[in-house]
């Protein structure tokens, strides 16, 4: 019987992985090999080596509700988009009410996990662990749950820009960039145009002479602030939404680009992608077009060659005395510490049942937790991978065999290849309502929308026309939690609360009309609900 479980790493998947753990009854210890929680949102004013690190104007993409523990609203006054400050805060905050610190062993690292010698009878597993002070030890778990990120790993690919070796400025990773301190006045080429990229060049345009932002595949732009000045993932992610692009995938994607090009036409400002929107992450930036707009920041395509001060670009551009590159390249993910049979690949991705379970265990006591990515916040699918692979660790959800987890598998990622751009930096993208449905289903805590409409309208309204938070997983079934309605009836109220710095009497009108327009779209959403139930859909990667 499975008892006591090893957490590997204390950011936002560790935390939610202990509680998970304790929630269910198992005894979690959690090594983290820092001094502190956190991960990837604990801010270093120094780069340390192998582990997450952020620079000090990073602001989450995802608002606060969407990004919320799904039994731990987040404080009212908080902003909606969090300064990383106020994410670290949030999270302490989290760890306090679960009482999850007691469980955390700081500064220690994991060397290795391995089977025991009697794996096959047991399931249990062998964690080597190293403190810094150098004290070295050797753990027995009955299961393994990993949590620690992909962000680690610098990928730096030199060998792609020739004649980088002659270049006479500084160059340097994303991953240590920090604040805009040392490059006033300079002028910096930024390669690389995920968020990471964006960010950098826009925060670095504040303070240097020019910023050349290259990009080989340009990105759709969205915004943090949506229509009416709400969080845009609020105004967006919903189940309504999904039912409608399910419905008519080729009409909504083309209605939405057509809607993110009216603050500004990206191909005019050369962003424009080859790919759909829906085909990978979009740049969240609300200043990258106004830098643009302004010279500030000018976009580039890929750089083909450097040339002592020189930058080369395919277009046959070419930038002169470019003091400064930073490789906004991404990251390669690794599992060191992981036997060589459980990093086995099935296209740029892990082979992972559910994205979570490796599929040839006897005994499937190991779980990876928060390696993910989706149209959505990472700890909201991450916590849910987290209920469900405990319970498949104690054995109340049964997999299927192997040989039809690794067909599942394959086809899975037949799918998320045809309709997502994977790479291997970025190897793996779910739908984020889809996904977590699928996961909640097993666990037993999807909500039932029609069940809902038939005993609580108003709630059952708000759960399908969104947005669709976290909470909704805990109005039944395992784990439920008895405020779960109260946080989605409030949710709106935690929204609008930061704006209040300087109320205008005629504002408290606008929740009443958007209530009004939620139940109008009800209707259509509960015919388009039943459709769905009676036809079969092909499966699209939606929201």
């Amino acid at each position: 019987m499975v008892q006591s479980v090893a957490v590997i790493g204390a950011g936002l998947s560790g935390l939610s992985s202990i509680k998970t753990c304790l929630e269910e009854g198992l005894q979690p210890t959690c090594f983290e090999s820092s001094h502190d929680i956190g991960g990837l949102w604990r801010f270093k004013e120094e780069p340390e080596p192998n582990r997450a690190n952020i620079y000090q104007s990073v602001i989450i993409n995802s608002s606060k509700e969407m990004m919320a523990f799904s039994d731990f609203p987040p404080p009212a006054e908080l902003p909606n988009n969090m300064h990383h400050s106020e994410v670290l805060g949030y999270l302490r905050l989290y760890a306090d009410h679960f009482k999850l610190l007691p469980r955390i062993q700081f500064k220690t690292t994991v060397l290795k996990v391995k089977k025991t010698p009697d794996f096959a009878e047991t399931g249990q597993w062998e964690v080597d662990t190293e403190k810094q002070n150098g004290e070295k030890k050797t753990h027995v778990f009955d299961a393994v749950i990993v949590c620690t990120g992909h962000f680690t790993n610098p990928h730096l690919p030199l060998k792609d820009f020739p004649g980088i070796e002659t270049f006479a400025g500084r160059y340097f990773h994303s991953w240590e960039y920090r604040n805009t301190e040392g490059l006033q006045g300079k002028r910096v080429v930024v390669i690389g145009i995920g968020n990471s990229g964006g960010d950098i060049a826009v925060d670095i345009s504040r303070v240097a002479e020019k910023v050349y932002l290259s990009t080989r595949s340009g990105t759709w732009v969205v915004s943090r602030v949506a229509e009416g000045g709400l969080p845009f993932d609020v105004a967006s992610a919903s189940r309504t939404g999904r039912l409608f692009a399910r419905l008519c995938p080729s009409w909504f994607n083309k209605t939405l680009e057509k809607k993110l090009n009216q603050p500004f036409d990206h191909s005019l400002y050369g962003l424009k992608p080859k790919h759909k929107f829906f085909s990978q992450i979009p740049l969240v930036n609300d200043d990258l077009p106004a830098r643009i707009i302004s010279g500030r920041v000018r976009i580039k395509p890929n750089v083909k060659e450097f040339s002592g001060s020189s930058v080369v670009f395919e277009d046959g551009s070419v930038i002169e005395q470019v003091d400064v590159v930073v490789f906004a390249t991404g990251y390669n993910y690794s599992f060191p510490f992981l036997p060589p049979e459980l990093q086995n690949k099935s296209g740029y991705r892990l082979r992972l049942f559910k994205h979570i379970i490796p599929p040839t265990l006897v005994h499937p006591t190991l779980a990876v937790v928060g390696f993910i990515n989706g149209f959505g916040a990472i700890n909201t699918l991450s916590e849910m991978q987290g209920r469900w692979a405990t319970r498949v660790i104690k054995g109340i959800i049964k997999l299927p065999s192997k040989e039809t987890m690794m067909e599942e598998i394959e086809e899975e990622t037949k799918t998320m290849h045809r309709w997502f751009c994977c790479s291997e930096r970025s190897p793996l993208y779910v739908p984020y309502i889809p996904y977590m449905d699928s996961l909640a289903q097993q666990v037993g805590v999807c909500p039932n929308i029609l069940w809902l409409f038939l005993t609580d309208p108003q709630l059952a309204v708000l759960v399908l026309t969104g947005p669709c938070t976290s909470y909704q997983f805990r109005l039944t079934g395992p784990g439920r939690w008895s405020g779960a309605r109260q946080a989605i009836l409030t949710q709106w109220d935690r929204v609008l609360q930061p704006f209040k710095t300087r109320v205008v009497p005629d504002f408290e009108k606008r929740p009443i009309s958007k209530l009004k327009i939620s139940v109008i779209l009800s209707g259509t959403a509960l015919m388009c609900f039943f459709l769905y139930k009676q036809q079969s859909l092909p499966k699209l990667p939606i929201m």
